[in-house]
C-alpha cells in the first residue's frame, strides 16, 4: 500500500499533533534546565521492531503516539543501523560501544547458546556507575556476565510495558544529587506477539513491506505484530508522562531503538536493510531545535560513546569502536557520517554464518564468509506462518528475492542502493563494478583490522 511523499508528510504532521495532544501534561513550575548539568539518561529498547513500523516513520496503519511524541520533541534518525540482527549480540554492542566480534558476545547469551562478553569489557552501566550515576534496569537483559553489565537496581514486575513504566517511577522521582540511567527493555514485539491491551488491527489494513510476500498468512502475522508494537509503545508513552509529572522531561536524554529488525525471514538474523536499518529517535532536552530528521549514518556501537558524552563520562584510557553522534544530531545532514559497518556471526549456537558489511549512501558490500553453507534459520522464523506458507505453496520468490538466492548465497553481494534499494541485483561479478568491489573490500578489511576482528584471517585462507 504505497503512499506519496505529500501524503506521508501530511500524515506525519497529523500523527505528531495527535501524539502531542495525547501526551500533553500540565506545566510544572521548575527552574529552566542548565546545559552544563549532567542529564538523566533513559534508553528504551524494543525487541524486533522493523524498519518504518511507526507512525513517525510514515506508516499510517500502526498507532505509536509515544514514539511519535518523542520524535516531535527530538531527532528522528533515518539511517540508524544495528550491526548484528540478533537480540543478545546486538544488545552487547549497544551497551559496550564495540562490535560483537570485539566484545566476545558473538550470539545468544541464554541457555545452551552461552555466549558471554570478555571480562575486560567496560560497559555503559559500569562506566556511568563509576561516574556517579544511579543505574537501574527493567525487562529483557540478555547479556552476560553480570559483573561486566552491572546495574545497581533491577526493577521487577509490571507485566505490560505500560505497567512496568509505573514500576520505574520511584527511580525517576527519587530526590538525589545523582542523575539516573534507566535501561528499559521490552520483550515486545518479539514472537510470539503479545497483544493484550492493544487496539485491534485488521490484516487488510497492514502495509506489507517489499521484502515480505503479500499473502494472507503474512498479513495475519503482520496484524498481530502491529498490535504488539502498539503494546510496547504504550510503555514509552507512560514513561514520557512520568518524566513530565516528576519534572524530569526537561533534564532527561531519551533514546529509543529496536535491537534488530522484524522477526520474519528476510529481516532478523540477516544483514539486508530490513534487518539493520531501524527506528531510532533521540531527544536532547537541551537542544533548542527539535522535531526534525537527521540522515547521518550512525550505528549501535555509537550509542555508548554518545551517552557517555552527554554524561561527561567518556574514559580517557579506553577505546570504543563507535563514536559520539551528539554533535551530529544537531544537523539534518551532518558531514562525516556517510558510511557504516555490520558484523554478524551467530544467532542461535547452531546458526554459524559470519557476515561482514560495509555500507555507504549508495553502495553496500556483504561478505558471506561461510557462503558454502546453506543460510540457517532461527527456530521461530522457520516456524512462522509466513515462511511455512511459502514452502507449502511452492513459491519461488519471497518478497522481491528468489527463494534460492535467499537460501544459497555467494561470497560477495554488491548492491547499488540508489537504483536497487531492495538488494535484488548482485553486481559483485559484474566487470563494470570491479573497481567499486575492490574499494569496498579494502574498506572492509581495514575495519576488521582496526577493530581486531578474528575473522579477518579468512581473507587469506579457507
Amino acid at each position: 500500500m504505497p503512499f506519496s511523499s505529500t501524503t506521508r508528510r501530511t500524515f506525519l504532521r497529523t500523527a505528531c499533533a495527535g501524539a502531542a495532544g495525547a501526551l500533553a501534561a500540565p506545566a510544572i513550575a521548575r527552574a529552566a534546565p542548565k546545559a552544563d548539568r549532567r542529564p538523566n539518561l533513559l534508553v528504551y529498547i524494543v525487541d524486533d521492531q522493523g524498519t518504518g513500523d511507526a507512525g513517525c516513520y510514515g506508516n499510517p496503519a500502526i498507532r505509536t503516539p509515544g514514539l511519535d511524541h518523542l520524535a516531535e520533541h527530538g531527532v528522528r534518525f533515518t539511517n540508524a543501523f544495528c550491526t548484528t540482527a540478533s537480540c543478545s549480540a546486538s544488545r552487547s554492542t549497544i551497551l559496550t560501544g564495540l562490535y560483537n566480534h570485539g566484545n566476545g558476545q558473538y550470539g545468544h547469551q541464554h541457555a545452551y547458546h552461552h555466549f558471554i562478553s570478555f571480562p575486560w569489557v567496560r560497559s555503559l552501566p559500569n562506566l556511568l556507575g563509576e561516574a556517579g550515576y544511579r543505574t537501574a534496569r527493567w525487562g529483557k537483559y540478555h547479556v552476560a556476565p553480570e559483573e561486566v553489565y552491572h546495574f545497581e537496581t533491577e526493577i521487577r514486575g509490571g507485566g505490560s510495558p505500560a505497567g512496568a513504566a509505573d514500576k520505574c517511577r520511584d527511580v525517576i522521582a527519587e530526590a538525589s544529587d545523582k542523575p539516573f540511567f534507566l535501561y528499559f527493555c521490552t520483550t515486545e514485539p518479539h514472537r510470539p506477539f503479545k497483544r493484550e491491551g492493544s487496539d485491534p488491527v485488521d490484516p487488510k489494513d497492514v502495509i506489507v513491506p517489499p521484502y515480505l510476500p503479500d499473502i494472507p498468512e503474512c498479513r495475519q502475522e503482520l496484524a498481530r505484530y502491529y498490535m504488539s508494537v502498539q503494546r510496547t509503545d504504550a510503555g514509552l508513552a507512560r514513561l514520557i508522562a512520568i518524566l513530565k509529572e516528576t519534572g524530569h522531561w526537561d533534564d532527561t536524554v531519551v533514546l529509543y531503538c529496536s535491537d534488530n529488525g522484524i522477526a520474519f525471514p528476510g529481516a532478523k538474523t540477516n544483514v539486508y536493510e530490513p534487518a539493520l536499518r531501524l527506528p531510532f529517535v533521540v531527544r536532547n532536552p537541551f537542544q533548542e531545535r527539535q522535531g526534525y530528521a537527521c540522515d547521518a549514518l550512525v550505528n549501535y556501537p555509537c550509542i555508548t560513546p554518545t551517552l557517555l558524552d552527554f554524561a561527561g563520562a567518556v574514559p580517557a584510557d579506553y577505546a570504543f569502536h563507535g563514536r559520539s553522534f551528539r554533535q551530529a544530531m544537531g544537523d539534518e545532514h551532518p558531514k562525516g557520517w556517510d558510511e557504516t559497518y555490520a558484523s554478524h556471526t551467530f544467532h542461535e549456537i547452531t546458526m554459524y554464518y559470519p557476515m561482514r558489511v560495509v555500507r555507504e549512501r549508495r553502495w553496500k558490500l556483504i561478505w558471506n564468509i561461510a557462503h558454502g553453507l546453506d543460510y540457517p534459520f532461527a527456530s521461530d522464523l522457520w516456524a512462522s506462518e509466513t515462511w511455512q506458507a511459502v514452502l507449502k505453496r511452492g513459491l519461488t520468490t519471497y518478497g522481491k528475492r528468489p527463494v534460492e538466492a535467499y537460501l544459497h548465497r555467494p561470497a560477495f553481494e554488491l548492491y547499488d542502493l540508489a537504483n536497487d534499494p531492495h538488494e535484488v541485483t548482485n553486481l559483485a561479478s559484474d566487470p563494470a563494478h570491479a573497481a567499486t568491489l575492490k574499494r569496498l573490500q579494502d574498506k572492509l578489511k581495514a575495519m576488521q583490522k582496526r577493530t581486531k576482528d578474528p575473522w579477518v584471517v579468512k581473507w587469506t585462507y579457507e
